[in-house]
């Protein structure tokens, strides 16, 4: 009885030492499809973007990546999706200025906290944004006759939008704000119709953002005025800063990364920077980016929560004095 005991024991032990890597295998991160947020409508710059670096990501992970569209709320409703998901890895998402830097002073009450509710993946890009309008209007054939005109006439100026509290729209309150002026905002249901309009000529002006622009402007469907970054774009080398123009301190970009649930394993944080890093380096990857205008981030998780929360701290002001609130 002892020894077929024994060998039963044996036999079982040796069952589980054949079952460990198995084991070790199905746990090995990732072994399911992945699902990716974008809380904007399929087509537009962040869409594309989350496209083109899933599929770069795919096959290095060796698991799909189904991008999943859910617009609304000024992107409340896909980042509330992600803060209330099992923290695993497999409900990831894109966010941008919006979900990081706006909604916490443009919501009296919002259903999670930036800085609390998120795991902090790593940046993927970021962006200028251009003051551009529609080639006709007359009042814009520099933008010292455009500024001198919207101080003339403050309120009979209209500006587009891809929506309320999206990035295009802060940015003209920025720079209403700097410039003392006042332009009546006319908000869209995304970019692609805002900037129609403007080509149309329904609407004068707004605030672009090169990964959606960048065709429309270099075309002269619509014309630059000026670009809010630092240094002029090599893509628009003819296009003062709005600091050469004489609006100072209206550094204004659209910025881009990914977050997962608050509470993500450190070592599946490391995998998925890891692998957003090598995407970022990708051919297909490098010339998306390059062919929109866009500047890829990548680096460390700390690096892009810094970043965020910095422009957190810069935004905040605008917004409160700005008086902008969308509830």
């Amino acid at each position: 009885m002892n020894r077929r005991h024994l060998l039963q024991q044996s036999l079982a032990l040796a069952g589980m030492g054949a079952l460990a890597p198995w084991a070790r295998a199905q746990d090995a991160f990732p072994h399911q499809p992945i699902r990716w947020v974008v809380p904007y409508p399929a087509g537009g710059g962040t869409d594309v973007l989350a496209r083109t670096v899933a599929e770069a990501m795919r096959t290095s992970l060796g698991q799909q990546i189904i991008v999943d569209n859910r617009p609304g709320a000024s992107t409340n409703i896909g980042a509330q999706i992600v803060a209330t998901a099992k923290p695993d890895g497999y409900t990831v998402m894109s966010a941008d200025n919006a979900v990081l830097a706006f909604n916490e002073f443009l919501f009296t009450k919002l259903p999670f906290h930036p800085d609390k509710d998120f795991t902090y993946v790593g940046g993927l890009t970021r962006f200028p944004l251009v003051l551009a309008v529609n080639p006709k209007f007359e009042h814009a054939n520099s933008f010292k006759e455009f500024l001198a005109y919207v101080r003339a006439n403050p309120g009979k100026v209209n500006y587009a939008s891809p929506g309320n509290g999206s990035p295009h729209h802060l940015a003209m309150e920025m720079f209403k704000f700097r410039t003392k002026t006042f332009l009546t905002h006319i908000p869209y249901r995304g970019a692609a119709p805002a900037l129609q309009d403007v080509m149309g000529g329904q609407v004068p002006c707004m605030f672009i953002d090169l990964a959606a622009g960048l065709p429309v402007l270099q075309s002269g469907k619509v014309k630059a005025l000026a670009i809010g970054s630092a240094k002029r774009a090599p893509a628009l080398p003819n296009v003062p800063t709005l600091a050469e123009v004489g609006v100072d301190d209206t550094e204004i970009y659209a910025f881009q990364g990914m977050l997962a649930p608050a509470g993500l394993p450190p070592d599946i944080t490391r995998r998925l920077n890891t692998e957003i890093n090598k995407a970022l380096l990708s051919p297909d990857v490098v010339k998306r980016m390059h062919d929109y205008g866009m500047e890829s981030l990548g680096g460390t998780p700390e690096q892009f929560h810094a970043m965020a929360r910095t422009e957190a701290r810069r935004w905040g002001p605008i917004i409160k004095a700005t008086g902008v609130k969308l509830d």
